[in-house]
């Protein structure tokens, strides 16, 4: 020991690197646990024990599995389960083969930013945007929907016999494809920055013992590192079709909804927002399902990701060539086609309301008649500024509370490093319909029901678990030498925890953009929870679609105006965003 400045100071440079030198004093580490622990505890964990208690008790009185039989034998349980199976196998698979595909066909070319660029837009745009988006290409009316029209003409059908991809038929793969459109381009991310990873080494290698290209694409990539990238992606999507609560809503008109319906919108429908005893079975039996999932996915992806990087070779290979060149216009050509919908959904914003109404965008001159009409409104603009100031108070209260919690975290090891990692990626994926009705009852208690700063502590309960999760992992995954140097540099805890999140700036400004994105662009939350003075910009949105047909216009014009600010975020951040969501591993 010594004195540095006036203090204490640890300095033991010899021996094996231990998290515990950065460790906080037993009194403070409660001290930065509470605000965690009060949110987690009262608005997530409670909530689903309470839940849980729901669905085999009535009034109080044990029933055992009497409403989980009921829940699952009610008409049309079966097939909202299947459905719910559906998404969760079939679009991470599509999802996962076309990320692949399109970060290897735009590597290492002058186009290949350009069309990750294009490819990353739709990450940001809200699900209540990209379902007004497709429902507007989609729709059945020829003179309006451009892919019915399209459809028409491709299958030699009359415009009165085109296909109706919104009909009973066909409603789920419209949406399937909406929500594939909306998430390839987080794959592409993922998978670019594990192709960057593989060392071109490796591939020599594999051609020096008589490797062809089919050997060097198992060998020298999907085996040391795209195998397990691509359990990663295909885990995060599953999780993610598990909230496709916003897309339903909004794009499935309200004649088809039920045979469109998961689990997620017939929880909603069954509970509507209360406790209920086959509401909360069939919540349960949605939940068991969606965290033992993660749980496993988890638990198969232990290592960190990407590797460390090792240390550098004294004649580095030469860099791979770029993708052959109809590769990369295959990539082009696909960029072209992700921007169709937000082409459709600009074009129709740019026209009178009347005329986006009543034809086509293509068939009438544009104009700003819609913005202009929507501008001149007040419900608009009182609406952005609830959004806003919720979103940025959010954003700084998770980010704040995360950071606290993180610090006396990540310097766990063993099995109460594991156990906490599991925990908290449990949290994350908790439905908030499946908790909606117990967590109204606390906000009851805490006078917070129906107001802003009720969606406020929902949305604070729902983000913590990720922000501390990543900030965890980031602040464990330090070089020992920067955790020395903030020890010393820090005369007490709340000095070392700055300069160990300066030392981590990626993953607290990844933790800030997602989690502002998230609460900008939400509607499950605002509708289970929000009243008449606290309606956010994705209730507002959902509302339009009422009239949908009639408001086309201007509802196109505020889904324009509602998705500026996320996409350019994402734009900007997109750099740290995925070492933010790689970094959210269990060690």
């Amino acid at each position: 020991m010594t004195r540095v400045l006036g203090e204490t100071a640890v300095l033991d440079d010899v021996g094996p690197a231990r998290r515990g030198r950065a460790y906080p004093a037993a009194g403070a580490t409660s001290a930065l646990l509470v605000p965690a622990v009060l949110l987690l505890g009262g608005l997530l964990a409670w909530p689903v024990l309470r839940t849980v208690h729901a669905s085999v008790t009535t009034d109080g009185r044990w029933v055992g599995a009497e409403h989980f039989r009921a829940a699952l034998a009610a008409p049309g349980t079966g097939a909202v389960v299947a459905r719910t199976v559906l998404w969760a196998l079939v679009v991470p698979a599509v999802v996962t083969v076309l990320g692949y595909l399109l970060a290897a066909a735009s590597r290492r070319s002058q186009e290949g930013g350009l069309v990750r660029l294009i490819l990353v837009v739709p990450i940001a745009v809200p699900l209540v945007v990209t379902g007004i988006t497709f429902r507007l290409l989609y729709d059945p009316d020829p003179e309006r929907g451009l892919a019915t029209l399209l459809a028409a003409r491709l299958t030699g059908r009359s415009l009165a016999d085109a296909p109706q991809m919104l009909g009973p038929g066909l409603v789920t793969v419209a949406l399937m494809s909406a929500f594939v459109w909306a998430w390839v381009g987080l794959a592409v991310l993922v998978f670019r920055a594990a192709l960057d990873a593989v060392p071109p080494s490796l591939a020599d290698a594999v051609r020096a013992f008589g490797g062809n290209r089919r050997d060097v694409l198992w060998d020298a990539q999907w085996r040391p590192l795209l195998l397990r990238t691509a359990a990663v992606v295909f885990a995060l999507v599953a999780v993610g079709t598990s909230r496709t609560f916003d897309l339903i809503l909004v794009m499935a008109p309200g004649s088809v909804r039920d045979e469109a319906a998961v689990l997620a919108v017939r929880v909603w429908q069954t509970s509507n927002g209360v406790t209920t005893g086959e509401g909360a079975a069939l919540g349960v039996v949605w939940l068991v399902a969606v965290v033992a999932g993660v749980l496993l996915a988890a638990l198969f992806v232990r290592q960190a990701w990407p590797p460390p990087p090792g240390p550098a070779p004294a004649s580095p290979s030469p860099a791979p060539p770029p993708p052959r060149r109809v590769v990369r216009l295959l990539a082009a050509a696909a960029a072209v086609a992700w921007l169709v919908p937000l082409g459709v959904l600009v074009a129709t914003s740019l026209h009178a309301p009347v005329a986006a109404a009543t034809r086509g965008w293509w068939s009438a001159p544009p104009g700003l008649a819609s913005y202009r009409e929507l501008i001149a409104g007040t419900e608009l603009w009182r609406t952005l500024g609830v959004t806003t100031v919720l979103t940025v108070v959010v954003t700084a209260a998770v980010l704040a509370v995360a950071l606290l919690a993180a610090y006396p975290l990540a310097w766990l090891t063993g099995p109460a490093a594991q156990a906490t990692g599991l925990f908290l990626m449990a949290a994350c994926v908790v439905p908030v319909q499946v908790i909606a009705g117990p967590v109204n009852e606390v906000l009851g208690v805490v006078l917070s029901s129906g107001t802003t700063r009720g969606l406020a502590l929902v949305h604070m309960a729902l983000g913590v678990p990720f922000a501390v999760l990543v900030l965890r992992n980031a602040f464990a995954d330090l070089p020992a030498e920067q955790v020395r140097a903030a020890r010393v540099g820090g005369r007490h805890w709340w000095g070392t925890l700055r300069l160990l999140a300066r030392h981590n700036r990626p993953a607290v400004i990844a933790v800030a953009v997602l989690e502002f994105v998230q609460v900008w662009n939400d509607l499950a939350v605002g509708l289970l929870f929000s009243g008449p003075g606290a309606a956010p910009l994705g209730l507002f949105l959902a509302g339009q679609t009422r009239g949908f047909v009639a408001n086309s216009g201007g509802l196109a014009a505020a889904s324009v105006i509602a998705s500026v600010l996320p996409v350019l975020l994402v734009v900007l951040a997109r750099r740290h965003l995925v070492a933010g969501l790689v970094a959210g591993g269990v060690r």
